[in-house]
């Protein structure tokens, strides 16, 4: 473009810099998924060579279903989200598969009690939800203009077990003629999201509003027109997970509360604040409720019952099969983790691993939950809106607190608390749960990507 200048000369303007187009990468993510594919494939001819010397016959059927799946998923996020995180398809499709493996080599000591045939149908089932919110979700914040709408289906889900009988000493579950769900699994979404809208909406008058305690800038509090609704939902919900005694949702959801508030507001105080209220919600629920006071006595004196000639319990068992494993495992379908009893394939299921995957194995799939929820906290701070960045962290807060509450549970770190390890560990409701998550994730982080490409729709 020739532009005037100085009398008798003329200027050429740079030309206009042209917009950067982002790398898609749905190359690599294809790839990733038929790695995955064919590591569940070996892990599951693996387990039968173990056990009977031959491959299981179900090995092709197995692979080709696991494989169609994953490539649908790949398909729809293809064609519906281009600049998506090429890792979170394909880290859902490798710990999914992962678990039906787990789960298939419980069921072969457990001829009465086949879990993984139904784990798949549920498996199918949460891919299905995947492709749907991937295709019909075109942008996550049309999620904001539900933000109450989602608290009160939340409330909802969350007082519906209350009307069923408790089921192992916690009314968690629904079930109607041998069918059953947990609806506090799709709660978690629906608060997340809750949680996201008011303090988007909110944002300014948390952070700046209300008074100081004790003089200190970083433990002021907002005023109480602002934080008392939030707090007012947060005590509703978790009351009614304590007279259910689902006390590690309860937990989650405390967990999910802070970190979001911490991050809405930029004030490290409230970290503090949480940590010292988890501390004394613990130690009264622990003294007070007989369920959970149980619990803590078998985490403080894990051998107590083999001492008193009662042999080993459900902790115990875990713990030998954390050390039996060593730093390479047993190999997979050779442990003994079923000795745990009926929680082996849900809430100890990740003893079976450490037992037969070994030190190694978990410590891998622990980096592939550590890298899930990494590329979630990624995506979220890419995003330039308020409400997709609360969102991406909070639903990636979600997988990382369940992580740390389970794995801490089975270890020995801390008490036990009944949660299903996602993707791992058998539970429709979970399954179905962590499969909206990551598409929610992908759906965000196709945004992030997106916004900087001149080329793209913000």
């Amino acid at each position: 473009m020739i532009q005037p200048g100085l009398p008798g000369t003329t200027v050429v303007a740079d030309p206009p810099t042209p917009a950067v187009r982002l790398p898609r990468r749905r190359g690599i993510e294809f790839t990733l998924i038929v790695v995955a594919v064919l590591l569940c494939v070996c892990g599951y001819c693996a387990v039968g060579l173990a056990r009977h010397g031959t491959v299981p016959p179900g090995a092709a059927g197995y692979g080709a279903g696991l494989g169609v799946l994953a490539l649908l998923a790949h398909v729809a996020v293809r064609f519906r989200a281009p600049y998506a995180d090429p890792l979170l398809l394909p880290i859902a499709v490798l710990l999914n598969g992962l678990g039906l493996i787990l789960i298939y080599r419980l069921d072969l000591d457990t001829p009465a009690d086949q879990a993984a045939p139904i784990q798949l149908i549920w498996s199918t089932l949460g891919v299905a939800f995947f492709i749907a919110a991937v295709l019909f979700l075109r942008d996550h914040r049309v999620l904001q203009r539900y933000t109450y709408v989602s608290v009160v289906a939340a409330l909802g889900l969350l007082t519906l077990p209350i009307f069923f009988p408790a089921v192992n000493g916690a009314r968690i579950w629904i079930r109607i003629a041998g069918f059953s769900i947990q609806p506090g699994e799709f709660a978690k979404v629906l608060l997340a999201v809750f949680f996201a809208g008011y303090l988007a909406a909110n944002r300014n008058a948390l952070a700046y509003a209300g008074r100081r305690i004790w003089r200190f800038e970083r433990l002021q509090l907002p005023a109480g027109r602002v934080l008392g609704p939030i707090v007012a939902i947060w005590l509703l919900s978790v009351g009614v997970l304590v007279l259910e005694r689902d006390l590690g949702t309860s937990l989650l959801f405390f967990g999910l509360f802070v970190i979001l508030l911490y991050v809405a507001t930029g004030r490290t105080g409230w970290i503090a604040v949480g940590l010292l209220l988890a501390c004394a919600g613990a130690m009264a629920v622990g003294r007070l409720e007989p369920h959970v006071h149980g619990r803590v006595q078998d985490w403080m004196h894990p051998f107590a019952s083999i001492e008193a000639g009662q042999g080993p319990n459900q902790l115990a068992q875990s713990l030998f099969s954390f050390a039996a494993g060593g730093v390479t495992g047993t190999g997979l379908g050779l442990g003994h983790s079923i000795l745990i009893g009926f929680a082996a394939k849900s809430d100890f299921i990740l003893a079976t691993a450490g037992e037969e995957l070994g030190l190694a194995g978990l410590s891998a799939i622990f980096l592939l939950y550590a890298l899930l929820v990494e590329r979630g906290y990624r995506a979220g701070l890419a995003l330039r809106d308020p409400f997709g960045r609360l969102l991406a962290i909070g639903l990636a807060s979600i997988v990382a607190l369940q992580v740390f509450v389970i794995a801490g549970g089975v270890t020995g770190l801390i008490p036990l608390t009944g949660m299903a390890m996602p993707f791992l560990a058998q539970g429709g409701s979970s399954v179905v749960t962590n499969w909206i998550i990551v598409a929610l994730l992908i759906r965000i982080s196709d945004v992030a990507r997106s916004q900087y490409d001149g080329t793209a729709a913000p």
